[in-house]
């Protein structure tokens, strides 16, 4: 099959999940086209059967903004043309439903070339929910060949908010079980914790939503009761005020900021804990990465989260803003090896058999068939 895949290239779970499901399906031998505006930063174009093919926008004066949406469109359109897709596969609604449907609707005098639209959270629950993409978000999901959601809460906002009408089938995140895996012995960690100090990890794209100030104060909270030390991975417009916090809290010297990393799965296995306090997460697909990695998860329990992870049993679960709370849980886990042992090994376990690619991947596959069939 050839597929073409378009996401936003940047440092985010829309589009970590779409340069993991190419490079897993062109494994799998079928033919994947990117199409964006930049090499998505997971992905290798050396790969064998991964294609990029990069969306150049025109700056000509008269336009104020770049017409990103039409360049897409059209790059859509000639990729297809000329590699005979089978199918587009756009993540993101927002532009990117569109413009598929606008190269749908270029090819359709000569060929059929149907879309899927994989809904991520913020495309629905903050730019969707906006009143001046309301309209065209519900218009670009109701024209999509076949829509999917990576959680079953997010399949409910989307028809709670939009009303749509149309089948949403759930796929749920996926996680590569042979490059996240345990690493018991945790030998590389005492490069960031050379005094043998415990390590807490957080991955986000410092946004808001993600509170990562807030792990800046569960740390702080932790160090009262036991040596640690906070991995801070990403980057994004909180990060400086983190940073400032770090200071003001005299916890400075106990985290490192490591900014975009290509191979978290590297640093990821390095830590007792993951820290994921965010507003709002539809999946958490940093949590499913940490449980592969027999790192435990303390979380919020929020959106689609409590699909992934079972309080107190692969995880703890608390509520937003509870930083007492939160931190409280990190010293349990630090401080009684047999809990965090039992709870590592049960967020391997459940990774491994709910949610590794070789579970997830074929749901995909179908769906594309089924879609294609229609």
């Amino acid at each position: 099959m050839n597929v073409g895949i378009t996401c936003y290239p940047t440092y985010g779970g829309s589009g970590i999940v779409a340069t993991e499901l190419g490079l897993e399906l062109a494994v799998r031998g079928h033919e994947v086209h990117f199409i964006t505006y930049a090499n998505p930063i997971r992905l290798d174009p050396g790969t064998p059967r991964i294609h990029y093919h990069e969306v150049e926008v025109s700056t000509y004066p008269l336009f104020q903004y770049p017409p990103y949406c039409l360049a897409l469109a059209s790059r859509m359109a000639e990729v297809a043309e000329s590699y005979d897709l089978d199918i587009l596969h756009v993540h993101y609604a927002i532009p990117h439903s569109i413009s598929a449907m606008l190269a749908q609707q270029m090819l359709a005098p000569t060929r059929r070339l149907p879309f899927i639209t994989t809904l991520h959270g913020t495309d629905i629950t903050l730019v969707g929910t906006d009143r001046s993409y309301f309209p065209i978000t519900r218009f670009s999901i109701e024209k999509s060949d076949g829509i999917t959601s990576i959680s079953e809460y997010l399949r409910a906002r989307t028809v709670e908010v939009f009303g749509v009408a149309s089948e949403i089938r759930v796929v749920q995140n996926f996680v590569n079980c042979d490059r996240y895996y345990p690493d018991d012995a945790k030998t590389e960690a005492a490069l960031y914790a050379p005094a043998g100090e415990k390590l807490l990890i957080h991955l986000s794209n410092f946004r808001p939503v993600k509170r990562v100030l807030d792990c800046v104060r569960i740390l702080a909270e932790v160090r009262k009761s036991v040596p640690a030390h906070l991995l801070m991975v990403g980057d994004g417009p909180d990060r400086g005020p983190a940073e400032h916090l770090a200071r003001e809290l005299k916890v400075d010297r106990h985290v490192s900021f490591l900014g975009k990393q290509d191979h978290v799965e590297r640093l990821i296995r390095l830590a007792h804990v993951l820290l994921m306090p965010s507003d709002l997460e539809s999946f958490g697909l940093v949590a499913l990465e940490a449980m592969a990695c027999g790192v435990v998860p303390v979380a919020t329990r929020v959106g689609g989260v409590p699909e992934l992870i079972t309080d107190a049993e692969d995880g703890f679960l608390e509520a937003v803003g509870d930083i007492a709370g939160q931190a409280a849980r990190v010293v349990t886990l630090l401080t009684d090896e047999d809990r965090h042992y039992r709870m590592r090994k049960a967020g391997r376990w459940n990774a491994a058999e709910r949610f590794c690619t070789e579970k997830i991947i074929p749901q995909y596959e179908k769906y594309y068939q089924d879609v294609l069939n229609r």
